[in-house]
């Protein structure tokens, strides 16, 4: 949203409310001249955190977006999500699964796409798989996770003519330091609805026995070894600076 609009949302909020700007910064617990600047759309001088608190008190929310050359922001990060997601495709298909991408879904007013439908002929299981680059919302994160796992036998059917007899679900994590972080603060919460982890899902995907529901750190490159190669895509390393000595030598081998 631009600074200027953003301001003149606010404005009309706290008019429709009939406040004064003193009123809507007692709410906020912020000063006067907060709120001017805020309607002004000046947001160089406020942080986040107070923008979005002035708005929680008109109830609304913040909800911002990033642009950067056209429509490449979404190709960028379609990158990360298609090399994941190839890696996993790659993976089952060295232990003999069938599988299908993007299979989309509508059931009474249930909507969505599961990243990759999976199905282990030998065994009559079904694997549903959610790839995320980044681990944002838990919560909405696992609910559609259940809604996918709910619906992926009646797609399998209607669709493949497959006929599980078992249904697995698996949440694949791109292996990062973040990812990692934010799983581990919800440490309770994982554990109770994915508690199968990497390398127990890797035997599981090898000889599928019985549901999975588990969660797999991978990263693309590692080719589900579980073992992390050091650098990798989100690692920028500087570049080595020559030392006097190699300095020396070139110039003398240029002379």
């Amino acid at each position: 949203m631009e600074e200027r609009r953003l301001g003149l949302v606010v404005r009309a909020l706290r008019r429709r409310r009939g406040w004064r700007q003193l009123d809507l910064a007692r709410a906020a617990g912020v000063s006067q001249s907060t709120v001017s600047d805020l309607e002004r759309g000046h947001l160089d001088t406020l942080s986040m955190r107070t923008t979005k608190a002035v708005l929680a008190v008109l109830g609304a929310r913040l909800v911002t977006d990033v642009r950067w050359r056209g429509g490449q922001l979404d190709r960028l990060l379609d990158e990360g999500h298609a090399a994941l997601g190839a890696a996993v495709m790659e993976i089952l298909g060295d232990r003999e699964w069938q599988v299908r991408v993007e299979v989309s879904y509508s059931h009474f007013g249930e909507r969505g796409s599961i990243d990759i439908l999976a199905w282990h002929a030998a065994t009559r299981t079904l694997l549903v798989v959610e790839i995320k680059t980044e681990l944002t919302s838990i919560e909405a994160t696992l609910r559609k996770l259940d809604e996918k796992e709910r619906l992926a036998g009646r797609v399998a059917r209607e669709r493949f003519g497959w006929q599980p007899s078992a249904i697995g679900v698996l949440l694949v994590l791109r292996e990062n330091s973040t990812n990692r972080a934010r799983a581990g603060r919800a440490t309770v919460i994982l554990a109770a609805a994915l508690p199968v982890r990497s390398a127990a899902a890797r035997a599981w995907l090898r000889r599928p026995t019985g549901r999975l529901r588990g969660l797999w750190f991978l990263s693309p490159t590692d080719g589900g070894g579980g073992k992390r190669r050091s650098g990798g895509p989100d690692r920028v390393r500087r570049p080595r600076k020559a030392s006097p000595e190699r300095e020396s030598s070139a110039s003398e081998a240029q002379r």
